[in-house]
């Protein structure tokens, strides 16, 4: 019968496990997809931990993940545009997307691009929306130098990406281990830690500018670091700490604000080899708590990636 990754409680990853379940039947317009990959995301842990409960309802046992790549199995009423045997790259309405099968509307599946590997293309979706969200919440243009905390993750690799593909000029908080990849992509690398202010300072004199735009995917205070390094707070976006948002007036666009369209773009960006999503690490499905334990302590560079 065919898996999909459940829990049937709150708690760390020693809650998730293997379920076998019925092969689910697509319903008005959706496509049911045989996964090929299923990308992981910090969103996921909320979930599973009860982070987000009074925001998303779980009822148990639950099914996990939103992304979702694969070959399209069979169609739902209404369905135009896609027919079994095609491959997509899609996201899932209700998670579920971590199993053999997955059913995802049609309103959130593309064809996968030639170029686009499953593991990408099975990861880009929350990132996706995500960062081009961000990017354009900020308004990056080409005369901006931009600050972009946890710029090796999977949000901040691609907003960092992105904000140069608008041609501004990038500053990557990360470690030291990730300055080689921001480097080869034209992203000025600086490390966390102590005085990250000042190496940060450092790095906008030697570019001869002012820090003019915040994308911000780590939290830990770099909301009130961009206020004090003259960023205007409505030219800083940030996906974690809606306190300082709320305190500063920035703003808090994230993946809710994306569209298809803006996946649909990344995703031709991608094919042509313009913008990178790095794959970390990709696990089988039977694997699944050594994935989400290297997600959550590993620090990862981009995604962590399920294979069914």
């Amino acid at each position: 019968m065919p898996r999909q990754v459940s829990f049937d409680q709150y708690g760390g990853v020693e809650v998730l496990h293997l379920s076998e379940v019925e092969q689910p039947i697509p319903g008005e317009g959706q496509l049911l997809v045989r996964v090929m990959a299923a990308g992981l995301n910090p969103f996921d842990v909320k979930v599973r931990t009860g982070k987000v409960k009074e925001m998303i309802k779980v009822t148990f046992p639950s099914a996990q993940g939103n992304d979702v790549a694969g070959v399209v199995e069979a169609v739902g009423p209404g369905v135009s545009g896609f027919k079994p045997g095609d491959e997509v790259a899609a996201s899932t309405s209700k998670r579920g997307a971590q199993a053999d099968f997955a059913l995802a509307p049609q309103a959130t599946a593309l064809l996968r691009p030639a170029n686009v590997s499953w593991e990408v293309a099975g990861s880009v979706w929350v990132v996706g929306t995500t960062s081009q969200a961000m990017v354009r919440a900020a308004a990056i243009g080409a005369d901006d130098l931009v600050l972009v905390s946890g710029a090796s993750g999977g949000v901040g690799a691609l907003a960092s990406q992105l904000a140069r593909h608008r041609g501004a000029a990038v500053i990557g908080v990360a470690g030291e281990s990730n300055h080689e990849w921001l480097l080869s992509h034209g992203i000025t690398p600086v490390t966390y830690g102590d005085d990250v202010e000042a190496r940060i300072r450092a790095a906008a004199a030697a570019a001869g500018r002012e820090l003019t735009a915040l994308l911000d995917v780590a939290g830990d205070g770099y909301v009130e670091l961009g206020i004090k390094l003259g960023v205007a707070p409505e030219r800083i976006d940030t996906i974690v700490d809606y306190a300082a948002a709320a305190k500063h007036g920035a703003k808090t666009e994230g993946g809710s604000a994306g569209t298809t369209a803006d996946v649909a773009e990344l995703l031709t960006l991608i094919n042509a080899g313009e913008v990178e999503l790095p794959i970390h690490a990709s696990f089988p499905l039977e694997q699944v708590q050594a994935a989400y334990t290297e997600l959550e302590h590993g620090h990862p560079r981009g995604k962590v990636v399920l294979v069914p």
